[in-house]
């Protein structure tokens, strides 16, 4: 029985120093981890952040060149029938996105759908204002749809509201 209360007299503070010990060193350990991931986190920051802040710019610059206003100023040339004209408008947009297409990397998929969403509802201005109009006729017949189309989207185009929500989430970088 004394041998017991011996051993327990040195095994109690041992252990009690080592518990001790372990749970200081394991705290250190945990902060020392956070900070290497805060450290890797803002090192990471300095190479991406111009890279999103491009990829913005791109996508703003994006839905300002496929406008219907900007993308008939571009894309009509005198002579143009109802046909030629719907199939350059849609051809233009559709290069237009593929060409950034990997700029979505950069961006939360949030805005890449409200992107997709703008150029779905987009072409679909472009088909409905071709809908029901001999391809063989002059282009400003449709050009006159495409306008109107234009003045009767009451809070904006969809395209405008794209360029919010990027200017929107590209402020929250910042």
């Amino acid at each position: 029985m004394e041998f017991l209360l011996e051993l327990l007299k040195y095994t109690i503070p041992g252990l009690t120093v080592f518990v001790t010990a372990y749970y200081l060193l394991k705290l250190q350990f945990d902060n020392q981890q956070a900070i290497l991931v805060q450290q890797r986190l803002q090192e990471s920051l300095k190479t991406t952040l111009p890279l999103r802040l491009q990829a913005y710019e791109r996508l703003m610059l994006l839905c300002d060149r496929v406008s219907l206003p900007n993308l008939l100023l571009r894309i009509r040339m005198p002579g143009m029938n109802v046909g030629e004209l719907r199939g350059a408008l849609l051809l233009t947009l559709n290069q237009e996105f593929e060409h950034n297409t990997s700029q979505q990397l950069y961006v939360s998929d949030t805005l890449w759908r409200i992107l997709l969403l703008a150029r779905d509802e987009t072409m679909a201005a472009i088909t409905q204002a071709a809908d029901g109009l001999d391809p063989q006729l002059p282009d400003e017949a449709m050009v006159q749809r495409l306008i109107r189309i234009v003045d009767a989207q009451e809070n904006g185009s969809p395209l405008q509201k794209a360029m919010t929500a990027i200017r929107t989430e590209a402020g929250r970088l910042l």
